[in-house]
C-alpha cells in the first residue's frame, strides 16, 4: 500500500483509514503484492502455467470426514463443456429424509482466478453450521472466456440444481445465492435471470465485497457516496488496487461495452423482487463504493438488505482467517443464512 493517506473527500474517508489488525501484516503482504503484479503482467500462457493456490484454510474450519463431507461432480453446460462442481454436506445429513436449503457459491477472483476452493473455509463453515447442502462452481475464467461465458456457465449449474437437488438431499425451492468479489457479480446477475424467466427457487444472496458497476460508468452523482470515490481514495490499496481492478475488468470484457447490466449489475433499470441480500463491503476497498450504491438501489426497489461495513480492511481481507473481522465476516454469513432458512 503507498505511504500516502488516502483523500480526504466524500463521508466514507474516514473507513480508508487501515485497521490495527491490518497494519501487523501490512508489511509482510507488501511483498505478496509485489509478486503478485509481477504474476498479473505475464502473458496470459505463462500466467496459466503457474498453479493457483487457494487461501489457506483457517484453523477453525469444519473438518472434512468428521463434520463434513465433500464430493466432486460435473455439469454439461450449454456449450457442451464439463464444468466441475464442490459439493458439501453436514455429515448428519447423509441420514437425513428431509431436504435442506442450499447454498450455491460462486468464487471470486476477478472473473480470472480461482476455483471451487477459493472460499473453502466459508464453504465448509456453512455447510458445518447451518447443515445446508453448499455447492461450489468451478465456472470458466476470463481471458480466455470472457463475458458471458462464465456467467453462462454459472447460470446452467443453477438451473442443473433446479433439476438434481433432490438428488442431492437439496431443496430446489430454497436456494441461496452468493459469492464474494466478481462472484457476487455473476450471483446477483444470475438471481436477476431467474426472476426474470419467473423462477422463484433464489430465497437470498449473499453479495460479498461485490464487484457492481465497470469504474467508467459509475453513476456517483446517483447515489449518497460523495465526491470523491474509493477508486481514487483506496487506488493504492492492497490485495486488489483500482489497477488491478481494472485489469480484470479488461479480461473480462470491453470498457465500451461494460454498461450492460449483464456485467454492471448497478446499472440494471429493474431491480425489484429480487431476493433479500447480505452485502459485506470492505472499507479499504476500491469496491466499497459500489457495494454501498449496489445496497442503497437495492434498498430503493423495495429489496431487503443487511449491510455490514469492515473499516479499515482491504479487499478479500478475509485470506487472513484470524483477524477479528475475519470471523465476524464469517459469522454474518452463517447469520444470514439462518435467518433466511428458518423463515421460509
Amino acid at each position: 500500500m503507498s505511504d500516502e493517506q488516502p483523500v480526504n473527500h466524500g463521508r466514507f474517508f474516514h473507513l480508508s483509514m487501515p485497521d490495527s489488525e491490518w497494519l501487523q501484516v501490512a508489511d509482510k503482504h507488501a511483498m505478496v503484492d509485489e509478486a503478485a503484479a509481477k504474476l498479473y503482467a505475464l502473458p496470459i500462457e505463462e500466467f496459466r502455467k503457474i498453479p493457483y493456490q487457494p487461501p489457506p484454510l483457517a484453523t477453525y474450519a469444519p473438518v472434512e470426514g468428521r463434520d463434513i463431507r465433500i464430493a466432486e461432480s460435473h455439469v454439461t453446460v450449454r456449450d457442451g463443456t464439463s464444468i466441475e462442481v464442490r459439493i458439501y454436506q453436514h455429515i448428519s445429513n447423509e441420514k437425513s429424509n428431509s431436504l435442506t436449503p442450499i447454498y450455491y457459491n460462486i468464487h471470486g477472483g476477478g472473473w480470472m482466478t480461482g476455483n471451487t476452493e477459493s472460499e473453502e473455509t466459508q464453504n465448509r463453515l456453512v455447510a458445518a453450521r447451518n447443515k445446508v447442502l453448499v455447492i461450489s462452481v468451478d465456472y470458466r475464467r476470463s481471458p480466455e472466456f470472457p463475458y458471458p461465458c462464465g456467467l453462462n456457465d454459472c447460470y446452467d449449474v443453477f438451473k442443473w440444481l433446479l433439476r438434481h437437488a433432490a438428488s442431492l438431499g437439496g431443496d430446489a425451492k430454497r436456494i441461496i445465492i452468493g459469492g464474494g468479489s466478481a462472484g457476487a457479480n455473476l450471483a446477483t446477475v444470475v438471481a436477476r435471470r431467474a426472476r426474470d424467466e419467473g423462477i422463484t427457487a433464489i430465497i437470498g444472496q449473499i453479495l460479498n465485497i461485490p464487484v457492481t458497476c465497470h469504474p467508467d460508468h459509475f453513476p456517483a452523482s446517483k447515489y449518497s457516496i460523495g465526491t470523491t470515490s474509493s477508486y481514487q481514495q483506496n487506488a493504492d490499496a492492497p490485495i486488489v488496487s483500482a489497477t488491478r481492478m481494472r485489469l480484470f475488468w479488461d479480461n473480462y470484457i470491453a470498457a465500451e461495452k461494460a454498461n450492460d447490466p449483464q456485467a454492471s449489475p448497478l446499472l440494471s433499470d429493474n431491480l425489484k423482487y429480487l431476493p433479500p441480500a447480505l452485502i459485506q463491503v470492505a472499507g479499504m476497498d476500491p469496491l466499497r463504493d459500489e457495494g454501498y450504491a449496489y445496497a442503497e438501489a437495492l434498498k430503493n426497489s423495495g429489496v431487503s438488505v443487511t449491510l455490514n461495513t469492515h473499516a479499515g480492511m482491504p479487499h478479500a481481507f478475509y485470506v487472513y482467517s484470524h483477524f477479528k473481522k475475519t470471523k465476524e465476516y464469517h459469522e454474518a454469513v452463517m447469520e444470514f443464512v439462518e435467518g433466511i432458512t428458518t423463515s421460509k
